[in-house]
């Protein structure tokens, strides 16, 4: 964890060194540190726009121009309104979206949403299999050969799914929308055990994943939702590039946009590298 927390400091003093730039113009040191930090982080997050993808039965992203272009004064100005559900794109599940109780995403410990990582690609395994479960087993497995999950570790799961993003089709299984479309839902998500796994045997921290839940898209009652919620975990959907990322070795940094009694909300993520 020493070592996490030294990584993130060293890319914290990365942001520094260049948003000051000249000031140190001659210090060609630290130049150096600071650009290899910089180089270390892979955003994690889908853009949002008109292609977006939402649950079926949530608001899109909406973006509407308030203003663009040179003011009577002389000057350039652009702003926008914009509207959206919290569950859409890269976002957070908060505890309380499936547990009463549970943390809103105000109320989520920032030392939660920041630390280290581990990517458990089971990508292969789930090939198009649109209805994987991710099982207690499938973890186990990634252990024996990358070693054990810390305590207090943000497990990310690549099933290679974000390879269909944003063909809404392909990635949920249909590009309808409404209630009706719901039951047409079909991609991989984790297993019931593989989440009682991860909370009571592991202890984690937040887990993330490459598809539009966490749990599976024909699930009829939301299970690791539900367990996750309960022991307070949060859950990041949607996230974007877990193929660039090791299996173990780097950190996450994850911040939620802050909504007072939110259920969840855009989620700006990244992975920190060592340089």
């Amino acid at each position: 964890m020493r070592r996490v927390l030294a990584l993130c400091t060293c890319v914290m003093a990365g942001f520094a060194l260049a948003s000051i730039g000249g000031a140190f113009a001659g210090d060609t040191t630290r130049e150096r540190a600071a650009a290899s930090a910089l180089r270390g982080l892979v955003d994690l997050s889908h853009p949002f726009n008109e292609q977006t993808i939402y649950w079926p039965t949530a608001e899109r992203f909406q973006l509407t121009e308030v203003a663009e272009g040179e003011t009577a004064g002389g000057w350039y100005y652009a702003a926008n309104n914009y509207a959206a559900a919290e569950h859409g794109g890269t976002h957070l599940d908060s505890p309380i979206h499936f547990a009463r109780g549970g943390d809103t995403s105000d109320q989520i410990p920032l030392r939660r949403l920041v630390g280290r990582a581990v990517t458990v690609d089971l990508s292969k395994r789930v090939g198009d299999n649109a209805d994987y479960l991710i099982s207690r087993a499938d973890l186990r497995r990634w252990e024996r050969k990358n070693g054990r999950i810390p305590r207090r570790t943000i497990v990310l799961l690549r099933t290679g799914w974000e390879r269909f993003w944003p063909d809404a089709e392909r990635y949920l299984g249909t590009a309808e929308r409404g209630q009706q479309a719901v039951p047409q839902l079909h991609f991989p998500g984790l297993s019931e055990g593989g989440a009682r796994w991860l909370v009571n045997r592991r202890g984690v921290k937040a887990v993330g994943i490459d598809t539009a839940s966490i749990d599976y898209g024909q699930s009829p009652d939301f299970l690791a939702h539900r367990v996750l919620g309960a022991a307070n975990v949060p859950v990041f959907e949607n996230v974007a590039r877990l193929g660039r990322l090791p299996s173990r070795g780097f950190a996450v940094v994850a911040l939620p946009m802050k909504i007072e009694g939110g259920s969840g909300g855009p989620l700006r993520i990244m992975a920190v590298l060592r340089p």
